[in-house]
């Protein structure tokens, strides 16, 4: 283990995918993880594996949000959950924007604003929030309202920067291209359509290749702040998201 500082670190949409693999890189670090979702039974069995700490909460339960911020001193707040839909701005409802809003943009900046709180006042803390290539770049077939959300979780980051200039909270804005999670399944409704559809032809990130992106930064020695990551798979590059698909002699 490093000689960095932290010791307790928060994670949102922690009970699978990304921000289940982030709450088991952090784990090995030693750092004691409270891991925060809304899937009980998913975080009870990350609990056994990992010893976190769940909180089975919605990250749009702001009663809730601060009932268990309260009594935490968070040295590092990952700012995971997310939510997407399929369609564009002609054609999505009220309630998806709604919900978009509140779970990828509202509840970032309103948990963001009771953790910071606590590490100002200890001088100490990193703040690392899981956006999307979709918050920099434009494209066909992307959700514009999820791009919005994004690319304001972007905005944040960087704002964040300012605010706390002169105090050792880090900021670090980790944002994946095509990444293997069960959110791909959710959006068309069949997990194994969507496996056939954007990854069996593809060399596509996997969950753990962000955890560890994450774990780079925290760990860094504090003189260094990380301030943006953008990981993309080697075959996928993000003018027009040009995808090279897999060939019988890729590795």
């Amino acid at each position: 283990m490093s000689n960095q500082p932290y010791r307790t670190a928060l994670v949102t949409g922690a009970s699978s995918g990304i921000g289940a693999q982030i709450v088991r890189r952090l784990a090995q670090e030693g750092i004691e993880v409270h891991a925060l979702a809304r899937d009980a039974a998913r975080l009870e069995q990350l609990s056994q594996e990992t010893g976190c700490v769940v909180h089975a909460v919605s990250v749009s339960d702001q009663a809730g949000i601060e009932a268990l911020v309260k009594g935490l001193e968070i040295d590092i707040l990952v700012n995971n959950a997310g939510q997407s839909r399929t369609g564009n701005i002609t054609n999505t409802t009220p309630e998806d924007i709604d919900a978009l809003v509140d779970v990828n943009l509202r509840a970032v900046l309103q948990l963001t604003r009771l953790v910071v709180a606590g590490m100002i006042e200890r001088d100490r803390g990193h703040i690392v929030n899981i956006t999307s290539i979709a918050g920099h770049y434009a494209f066909a077939g992307g959700n514009t309202v999820y791009h919005a959300t994004k690319a304001g979780v972007h905005s944040l980051s960087q704002q964040l920067r300012c605010d706390l200039f002169g105090r050792r909270i880090r900021v670090t804005e980790v944002s994946p291209a095509r990444c293997e999670t069960e959110v791909f399944g959710r959006l068309i409704g069949n997990m194994e359509e969507a496996k056939k559809r954007f990854f069996d032809e593809y060399e596509s990130l996997l969950p753990e290749d962000i955890a560890n992106s994450v774990a780079f930064a925290v760990m860094s020695p504090q003189r260094m702040n990380v301030s943006f990551m953008e990981v993309l798979p080697t075959m996928q590059v993000v003018g027009g998201l040009n995808f090279a698909k897999k060939t019988s002699g890729a590795a």
